[in-house]
């Protein structure tokens, strides 16, 4: 699944468009990673059916009422984001268990193997994105203000956990070698999600 700064920049520029208060918005389009750090699996809080398809019409038939809350538009957006990810670019990077490296070398690979990779370039492309989008980090360093709503899915109350986790993550981001992804692959990623995502929002009367 995509990273939290993927997660914010596709954010951020969906809600260039929709002018929601940015920083319920952003917490939003990190708020089911919180699970990691609870314990849990991703299972409830990104809504999956076989441990892996994120159900959108699942949250929609739970949610859809209330995404008129930034926090809630953005926990949609993640969930869209992670839906596109798996389905259509992680396709073009992994298949049948072998990942093709930016050097076009195949790598047999298993499943810790292959999140050491993925994993490791999330944090090498960190701050070419957040330059690149221009992020407003306020929100990992000013007090949290966190929404007034309940989810069965995740603990709201505890957002906090996430938002000093993610902070310290962005705080300690270096600039490597890049394995698989470039900052091309992803911004092109970045873009063409939020077109799509911000035309299934545009069918929601809310």
């Amino acid at each position: 699944m995509a990273s939290s700064v993927i997660h914010m920049c596709v954010a951020k520029k969906i809600n260039e468009k929709l002018k929601l208060p940015l920083n319920m918005i952003l917490l939003g389009s990190i708020a089911p990673d919180i699970s990691k750090h609870m314990g849990e699996t991703k299972t409830r809080s990104h809504f999956l059916t076989d441990g892996e398809t994120v159900d959108i019409p699942r949250f929609l038939e739970k949610y859809q009422s209330q995404l008129n809350h930034p926090f809630m538009m953005g926990y949609f957006i993640h969930l869209y984001t992670d839906f596109l990810w798996d389905k259509y670019f992680i396709s073009e990077i992994v298949e049948n268990d072998t990942i093709t490296l930016l050097n076009g070398d195949k790598v047999s690979t298993d499943l810790e193997l292959y999140h050491k990779l993925i994993y490791h370039d999330y944090t090498n492309l960190n701050i070419l994105l957040l330059d690149e989008y221009g992020l407003d980090l306020s929100l990992f360093y000013e007090e949290a203000v966190l929404p007034e709503l309940e989810m069965d899915e995740i603990p709201v109350e505890k957002l906090s956990v996430l938002i000093d986790y993610t902070g310290v993550i962005i705080e300690n981001t270096k600039k490597k070698k890049d394995y698989t992804f470039n900052l091309e692959q992803i911004k092109a990623f970045i873009e063409t999600s939020s077109d799509l995502i911000y035309l299934k929002i545009r069918e929601f009367d809310f």
